[in-house]
């Protein structure tokens, strides 16, 4: 694995809304056959997730965020979630510091309790067919 202390360069995120529909589509598609037997059907992989505003300009607010990053991680049930923290121009995570006892409390520094679609989905657009 490469560690970058860089951030990609502004603007460089966008894409045509043609190219994510087929990204997206593709996903839709796919997301069930790369999955083990005994893990199909079971919405492991989700579709979206949906996010509040007012927690990721929390996130935005940072002192020092210059971008977000975007974790993926797996709950007890084995379903894959966003996990959302701000970063810093150097590319580190912006989280309490180890120190305190502020990692296992209830803070403002990481965002994941999205609405999962499935099963609270959006409602249709050319992203989600």
């Amino acid at each position: 694995m490469s560690y970058t202390t860089s951030l990609p360069a502004a603007n460089s995120h966008f894409i045509t809304v043609a190219t994510a529909a087929s990204m997206t589509g593709r996903y839709r598609t796919n997301r069930e056959t790369i999955l083990a037997t005994s893990y199909k059907g079971q919405d492991i992989l989700p579709l979206s997730e949906t996010f509040n505003r007012g927690d990721i300009d929390t996130l935005l607010s940072k002192t020092g965020c210059a971008g977000l990053r975007i974790y993926f991680g797996m709950d007890e049930n084995l379903k894959i979630h966003s996990i959302i923290v701000a970063v810093n121009e150097n590319n580190e995570d912006i989280l309490p510091a180890e120190s305190t006892n502020s990692l296992l409390d209830d803070e403002d520094d990481v965002v994941e309790e999205g609405q999962r679609c499935p099963n609270l989905c959006p409602p249709p657009s050319p992203l989600n067919g």
